[in-house]
């Protein structure tokens, strides 16, 4: 993908560095795969406001996607690469053979025209989606299942990928960016690729306006509420607060916060730390 710099026009573009959105082939979305998004502000059914720093932002509708491949042994032509607006990464839009539309995941490198099958005859290239089983090792997959038929969960946001490191009778071994080796039923299905927009976190805003659009609302630091507020709240002039927490009281460094004993631990060789569980 391609960064834009903007210049020094004004005071919210001297710092922004946008995304240029060259891979972006069209910039209306196929209504019948659309659903509506209804704005919460962070409140509950009550009323009541039960998280902070949500309000406002653009309006915007749902793409519904295709998480879990599951139309299989079809082939489709991809007809567009689209923005999605609910997260990170590209989407592109499939035409199968039989008329039906869906949307999935853009991988880096999916051009419009392309055609991409699922299933397991599937070859292991780039946007097609097979099961683990059926892919060689050393294969970077994303949108990866972690139960057979749920869809997939590991690996959709930009840029993002995991590596098939080895294969066991049960289980394959797949290799995260963080380092951290985890083992997935050999049955799950995973899409071969990365995911586009990989450049995603080297983007700047460029001002505090552009938080806004997207629904969130400026956050105060705990340092500088009342004690009734915050735990690190309260103090004369400009108290450090203490030992840096939540507002809940939980540690903000040093404290572990997985849960001891979860059920994912078997599956877990290595941290992303380097250490075993």
């Amino acid at each position: 993908m391609a960064l834009k710099k903007y210049k020094p026009m004004t005071a919210g573009t001297r710092w922004k560095i946008g995304n240029a959105y060259a891979e972006l082939t069209t910039d209306t979305p196929e209504k019948t795969l659309l659903d509506p998004v209804k704005k919460s502000g962070g409140r509950n059914a009550q009323g009541r406001r039960s998280m902070r720093y949500i309000g406002g932002g653009h309006k915007k509708h749902y793409r519904i996607i295709d998480f879990k491949r599951d139309k299989q042994n079809i082939p489709a032509t991809v007809k567009s690469i689209e923005y999605d607006p609910n997260r990170s990464a590209f989407i592109a839009l499939l035409n199968y053979a039989d008329g039906e539309k869906r949307y999935i995941l853009a991988p880096q490198g999916l051009q419009v025209g392309a055609t991409v099958v699922s299933g397991p005859e599937a070859a292991p290239e780039v946007g097609n989606a097979l099961a683990l089983k059926n892919m060689p090792l050393g294969t970077v997959v994303h949108n990866i299942e972690l139960q057979p038929g749920k869809g997939g969960a590991i690996a959709r946001s930009a840029g993002t990928y995991a590596q098939l490191s080895n294969k066991e009778e049960k289980y394959a071994v797949l290799k995260m960016p963080s380092g951290e080796l985890r083992k997935v039923l050999i049955t799950c299905m995973a899409t071969v690729g990365t995911v586009s927009n990989s450049d995603h976190a080297l983007e700047s805003m460029g001002k505090a306006g552009a938080n806004r659009w997207r629904g969130i609302r400026p956050r105060n630091r705990g340092v500088a509420m009342n004690p009734v507020d915050h735990p690190m709240g309260g103090g004369e002039g400009k108290a450090s607060g203490g030992h840096p927490r939540s507002r809940t009281g939980k540690y903000a460094k040093g404290l572990k916060t997985r849960k001891p004993h979860k059920s994912s631990d078997k599956l877990i060789i290595t941290r992303k730390n380097g250490k075993k569980l």
